[in-house]
């Protein structure tokens, strides 16, 4: 299956929130992207817990950090990349984008979210809430889960 979406984790914290997502990734043919400093060695075993046997099957690029990423995409897809990211410091929503291939989803750290300078710099979306929530947020794994599968569904991924 040709990869279609790029998920960035940027300086993630939580080892099996990573290795959900590598395994989502794994499943759905989406080629994930781990920005440094990570918050654990990905050889921990909860990462490697949470993405069961899954790992091998991942082409997995780590960057050094947000502009190296830039780079790496820049240089590797096929055209200018379209990058969203996913905070709840914004009122346009996950569905109201037209998804399309080599798409860059962006999530950040589980317990600070994305920092000002990079939700500048994207196209940032959030996954609405009640206003009333008792809670700041989704769990990460789960807010990646919901955008990557609406995005392939517009993508109508036939692979899958």
């Amino acid at each position: 299956m040709k990869q279609s979406l790029h998920i960035v984790l940027f300086e993630p914290e939580i080892p099996p929130n990573t290795g959900n997502i590598a395994r989502l990734c794994a499943c759905t043919g989406s080629q994930l992207h781990l920005v440094h400093p990570l918050g654990f060695d990905l050889s921990e075993k909860q990462v490697r817990r949470a993405g069961l046997d899954y790992w091998e099957h991942l082409n997995v690029q780590q960057h050094d950090n947000w502009d190296a990423l830039k780079v790496w995409l820049q240089d590797h897809l096929p055209c200018e990349p379209r990058i969203f990211g996913l905070t709840t410091k914004t009122k346009k929503k996950y569905w109201d984008i037209q998804y399309q291939n080599n798409d860059v989803l962006v999530f950040g750290p589980e317990t600070r979210g994305l920092p000002q300078e990079i939700r500048e710099e994207i196209n940032a979306l959030t996954i609405p809430m009640r206003s009333d929530a008792p809670v700041r947020s989704l769990n990460l794994a789960n807010a990646c889960s919901i955008v990557v599968y609406e995005a392939l569904r517009q993508l109508d991924n036939a692979d899958l």
